[in-house]
């Protein structure tokens, strides 16, 4: 991999040895997860915040007091939203019927609904069939989350995460449209993928990441266990392909650009939807 011709700009202002993918919404400046400083839209560098700081009034009311102090603590709230709302869901669907009760059967993901009700292809993400399912979802989001989250800000964070799992169910619909799937598994491998991916970029070691993609992705291939592979595979090349965007697009000049690129997947993404309801007929019974 040839290395990438060395530019001040993506480089962090008070650490000029970490690139960053990350701007000061004030001033600009490129800075590293250590100096961000989270704010009402996007992130503050140390200058920019200790300005913000001195220039807002003193009294405000407790909730709004207790939010900004989280947000400048850098707590991954993103990652935590998404987390309470899983198990939230999760607790739902045991109180009315389990897998077979009444959230699931509103939530879930099966292919032959989706013309008539193509929200569940998100929705599903938010389900979960058993314990264990849930618990191996919402580990592997509290360890790769608050890294993502704090890497890319919160907006790309939740884009990655979203069109991973949009990416999941698409995959779903071309290649298993008579299964029904549920969980946030499909998101998750666009993480793993969207941190290997930007480490590679970054110059970091990520074999050992690529080792437990590979040996998750293996176990969804074991008959009898009732994984949806497709949805693994689906939302390993989304996130892959968010995250390369990322790498290339992190520059505030570029935004546009960004938002572009992350609008044409999102496109890409609907049309093979479209192409799979068109294909569903022929494919059922």
């Amino acid at each position: 991999m040839s290395q990438a011709e060395h530019n001040p700009a993506n480089y962090c202002y008070r650490h000029p040895d970490r690139e960053s993918y990350v701007l000061c919404q004030r001033c600009g400046r490129t800075i590293c997860p250590e100096c961000q400083t989270q704010a009402a839209v996007g992130v503050h560098c140390p200058e920019c915040t200790r300005e913000a700081r001195q220039s807002t009034p003193r009294t405000k009311p407790a909730i709004v007091t207790a939010i900004r102090s989280a947000g400048r603590s850098g707590a991954p709230v993103v990652t935590y939203s998404l987390i309470a709302f899983c198990v939230l869901a999760y607790i739902l669907q045991l109180v009315t019927g389990g897998t077979n009760g009444l959230v699931t059967n509103l939530f879930v993901y099966y292919p032959p609904y989706t013309a008539t009700q193509p929200w569940r292809m998100v929705t599903t993400i938010f389900l979960h069939a058993s314990v264990l399912h849930i618990l191996f979802n919402m580990y592997s989001l509290f360890i790769f989350g608050p890294i993502m989250e704090q890497l890319l800000g919160r907006a790309r964070f939740l884009a990655l995460f979203f069109l991973a799992g949009f990416g999941g169910s698409v995959a779903v619909l071309l290649i298993a449209p008579n299964v029904a799937v549920l969980g946030a598994s499909g998101a998750i491998f666009g993480l793993f993928t969207g941190f290997f991916v930007i480490q590679r970029r970054l110059g970091g070691n990520s074999n050992q990441l690529l080792v437990l993609i590979v040996i998750n992705l293996v176990i969804g291939f074991i008959p009898g266990l009732g994984i949806a592979w497709q949805a693994h595979v689906g939302g390993l090349v989304v996130g892959a392909a968010v995250a390369w965007i990322f790498t290339r697009t992190h520059n505030r000049t570029q935004r546009v650009e960004q938002f572009l690129m992350l609008g044409g997947v999102a496109v890409a993404l609907i049309a093979l939807t479209v192409v799979g309801v068109a294909l569903m007929p022929g494919r059922l019974g």
